[in-house]
């Protein structure tokens, strides 16, 4: 994998839970997790598995996308406030001279600041070694495949090494949203509810994913599959 971008995932979820008004302690009770964990990856000594990225984006109300976004000028500089709103509909990105960023403070400028960019698209062709990739815990990478403007989608490439799963502890997971998947080689085990499947090439799957679920590669070879997740962690109203 020739890896197009590697966000400073860490110091943008660090930024989120400042701009949140939430303090390291708080949000490690909250997503079940020691302070130590939270710490380490906020400080690039750690990455955090699916499951606890998805924890971490949920309890601060941004999105996995916004994690990607590399882009210059998309993360700005965290005002502590106050979570009393969610909302940051679609638009011109803050800070441009049609759409002027809130004043700092507010809610809105808190969430804009982490939001990805609404008005950078990704594609319409995107080849494998312009992918942004993401590097996460427990042998999983999610590669970006593309992004529409004003969406809330996740598309990915997802790879499962030998031995990986999408939780480290082993317990299952869940976040807002609609779960597509495809796999497309090796094998990959999915727990959902109180279900078990075993994935094939050629095998698909669809869920809400509020419902509790898990991955993992109990193989010698990599799992590789394309995920669409469609999220709405951004209300326009």
């Amino acid at each position: 994998m020739s890896p197009a971008a590697v966000p400073p995932v860490g110091a943008r979820i660090r930024q989120a839970r400042l701009a949140h008004g939430t303090s390291l302690r708080a949000l490690a009770r909250e997503i079940g997790v020691s302070a130590s964990l939270v710490s380490q990856i906020e400080n690039g000594k750690s990455q955090p598995s699916v499951s606890t990225l998805y924890a971490i984006t949920t309890a601060l109300g941004i999105s996995i996308e916004s994690l990607f976004d590399a882009g210059e000028g998309t993360a700005a500089t965290a005002v502590p406030a106050p979570a009393t709103a969610l909302t940051a509909g679609p638009g011109t990105a803050p800070g441009t001279a049609s759409n002027p960023a809130p004043a700092p403070g507010t809610v809105l400028h808190a969430l804009a600041s982490f939001a990805a960019d609404p008005g950078r698209r990704i594609g319409p062709v995107v080849t494998p070694d312009e992918r942004e990739v993401l590097e996460l815990d427990s042998g999983v990478v999610w590669e970006r495949l593309g992004h529409v403007p004003g969406t809330h989608v996740d598309f990915l490439q997802v790879t499962y090494r030998p031995g990986g799963a999408s939780s480290s502890s082993g317990g299952l997971m869940r976040h807002a949203g609609t779960e597509y998947g495809c796999l497309t080689s090796g094998e990959l085990i999915l727990t959902l509810g109180f279900d078990e499947y075993t994935l094939g090439p050629g095998d698909a799957v669809c869920f809400e994913s509020t419902t509790p679920h898990r991955y993992r590669n109990d193989g010698d070879v990599p799992a590789v599959g394309t995920w669409f997740v469609s999220t709405e962690m951004f209300s326009d109203t």
